[in-house]
């Protein structure tokens, strides 16, 4: 099958609201580096910011991450999932020890919006390889216990299917070849993903 199994996710969020999301990820951890200052909740919500929608909060310091978080499945609005994963990036993800006050200024903020995953279907590992679309799947390997994922960003890193699969594998402590096992479960998804930095 050669038709691509999801599109490129189109432009959803206005730049006005992609603004206020990111400021809402900046304010949920100035407020817990600070206590004595408050998060700064939009005082006007729109309909996309209270949908259900997967998100992940990345935190990159000098070019280099710094921590990121996310959650993939739809459980829980955009607005409350990116202040959740916003305080988790930047404390709680177990690659990095919790940030500090001092480093925040130094921070760069990026949000990635996911679309519903859905399970990529193929017989074989060259099926696999074929369906697969850089820079625009994330993609997500499961078996038994172990599950991870990487966004499509992390393409830019790693280009080349095979490599980009043996790497997610190894995240989710599978043997590297574990994604030619037939039993390996396999969903992709898009994101719209915005930072900071296309704010300057």
């Amino acid at each position: 099958m050669n038709a691509p199994i999801l599109k490129k996710t189109p432009t959803l969020l206005s730049d006005d609201e992609r603004n206020v999301l990111l400021g809402l990820a900046r304010s949920a951890i100035e407020a817990e580096l600070n206590p004595s200052n408050r998060v700064k909740r939009p005082s006007e919500v729109t309909p996309r910011m209270k949908e259900k929608r997967g998100c992940f909060v990345t935190l990159h310091k000098k070019g280099q991450l710094r921590g990121c978080i996310g959650t993939i499945e739809p459980h829980h609005t955009l607005l409350a999932n990116i202040e959740e994963n916003a305080l988790n990036a930047a404390f709680k993800d177990p690659r990095f020890p919790e940030l500090k006050a001092a480093e925040l200024p130094l921070i760069q903020i990026e949000i990635s919006v996911l679309s519903v995953p859905q399970t990529l279907t193929h017989r074989n590992p060259k099926e696999l390889l074929h369906k697969l679309e850089p820079q625009n799947h994330g993609v997500i390997l499961s078996k038994d216990w172990h599950s991870a994922t990487f966004l499509p960003q992390v393409w830019q890193q790693l280009p080349d299917k095979k490599k980009f699969l043996e790497h997610l594998c190894l995240k989710a402590g599978l043997p590297s070849d574990g994604w030619m096992d037939p039993q390996i479960g396999v969903k992709v998804y898009t994101v719209e993903h915005f930072s900071e930095r296309d704010t300057i």
